[in-house]
């Protein structure tokens, strides 16, 4: 209840799923450094990476910071360090395979995915929209402040391929955008997902990556980084700066700056006399 406000709540409910059948039995004080190796220990052998098993440590730790801190359960919280996490390459879909993988998705999923990859919103945003955030004549979406991951409102300027999925859904449902059999749909990561990215022979491939796929394809078509911040909702620079080196356009014009005009000589260096003038010049 005291956190409700968080964006992150329903996957933080997703975690607390897993480690009910683990730990609700065990008093608080009982919760170390060895069972919480243990925990760690488990989600690994699960198979999942390093982020996925330090998002658990992670909301596991400030339960019983709070515990602690604020509710006075403990005397102090047991000290739990997160696992190294290296970094890996921005994944993200070349033209070609965006096309074969939306051909390959059912009706529906293709849809979603298709308006992700030309607006750039988060799966929830997009599970979650409502004709009533959808302004066609304007040419513009928005998503509320409270569905923000930031916290903060953000409009989303439409593109072609934008509106022609919009148009290709109207009066297919009263109030959500994306719906299934009349439904709103909840889930992308289905086994018809996975199915459509083997047809397709993509691999190492999420949900989530579409986001990361309309920000390099932007970049590479050379919006500023300051524009693509906003565009994205994303609250500081340095969640864009990871997409700076799909373009260095900006930057030619003063590489051309220097030149050091230097003939190379072509003489290999093992055939070059060995004199005391060469000495002293290396």
């Amino acid at each position: 209840m005291e956190r409700s406000y968080k964006a992150s709540m329903f996957s933080d409910e997703s975690i607390f799923r897993w480690l009910h059948p683990l730990i609700a039995h065990v008093p608080l004080q009982e919760i170390d450094r060895e069972m919480i190796r243990l925990l760690r220990d488990k989600k690994v052998q699960s198979g999942v990476r390093s982020s996925t098993v330090n998002r658990m440590l992670s909301l596991l730790r400030a339960v019983l910071n709070v515990a602690s801190c604020e509710w006075g359960w403990l005397d102090k919280p047991p000290f739990i360090r997160l696992m190294a996490e290296p970094r890996s390459r921005i994944r993200y879909l070349s033209r070609d395979e965006a096309v074969k993988l939306l051909h390959e998705l059912p009706e529906h999923l293709s849809d979603m995915a298709a308006f992700s990859l030309a607006t750039g919103l988060r799966r929830a945003n997009v599970t979650s929209l409502e004709w009533a955030q959808v302004d066609m004549h304007r040419q513009l979406a928005w998503v509320h402040h409270d569905e923000m991951k930031n916290r903060r409102a953000l409009a989303v300027p439409l593109n072609q391929d934008a509106l022609a999925i919009l148009a290709s859904r109207l009066r297919r449902h009263p109030r959500f955008v994306f719906t299934y059999k009349g439904k709103r749909i909840n889930q992308t990561s289905t086994a018809a997902w996975y199915k459509a990215m083997r047809r397709s022979n993509i691999d190492n491939f999420r949900w989530h990556d579409l986001r990361h796929t309309w920000a390099s394809w932007h970049v590479q078509s050379g919006t500023p980084l300051h524009v693509l911040q906003e565009l994205g909702g994303w609250r500081t620079y340095d969640m864009v700066l990871r997409y700076a080196h799909f373009s260095a356009d900006h930057l030619a014009v003063y590489a051309h700056n220097f030149g050091t005009h230097i003939s190379l000589a072509r003489t290999p260096l093992s055939d070059a006399p060995v004199t005391s003038e060469f000495v002293r010049r290396r």
